[in-house]
């Protein structure tokens, strides 16, 4: 696997992997497909505090993971909420955990002393990946989100990295 920032032309393949998700209703409150140009702004959005990466393989992006601002506010500077999308081509072959263990390692020359994830209380592997490398459940939003007429829980999981 090789990780590099993403740049403008690797949008369309990001969009269309986190367009994969969509369907499971498993990993995002999307319940529709988005556009390309509907993510202009929110891939503008990631700088070199926040940035956004993609993993290729032979040449072709194979999933990404991004960092993001939380909540918007200066005393939250040091705090990234973290976004791991993979191809379901390549699912289940250790990607997350690289990809998850990388956006942890940036984050010291980062300056981010805090990780969270967001994550559907039923979406248990990713739940277990989180785990897996230290993050601690620290809070629940029960029912928060309707999926497929069906409440869904939204559970922060965080991590001090510093």
């Amino acid at each position: 696997m090789k990780l590099r920032l993403a740049n403008r032309e690797d949008l369309p393949r990001i969009v269309d992997i986190y367009n994969t998700t969509i369907a499971s209703r498993m990993v995002t409150a999307d319940l529709e497909p988005v556009s390309y140009e509907s993510r202009e702004k929110w891939f503008d959005d990631h700088t070199d505090r926040y940035p956004l990466w993609v993993a290729e393989e032979n040449g072709a992006i194979t999933s990404w993971v991004s960092l993001q601002p939380f909540y918007g506010r200066e005393a939250y500077k040091h705090t990234a909420e973290v976004s791991i999308y993979i191809d379901p081509a390549f699912r289940g072959a250790g990607l997350g955990k690289k990809l998850l263990q990388a956006a942890i390692d940036e984050c010291a020359g980062l300056d981010i002393y805090t990780l969270l994830g967001f994550v559907f209380g039923h979406n248990e592997p990713s739940i277990r990946l989180f785990e897996r490398f230290g993050f601690s459940r620290w809070g629940t939003f029960p029912g928060i989100a309707e999926l497929e007429g069906v409440e869904r829980d939204l559970v922060i999981l965080g991590k001090r990295v510093k």
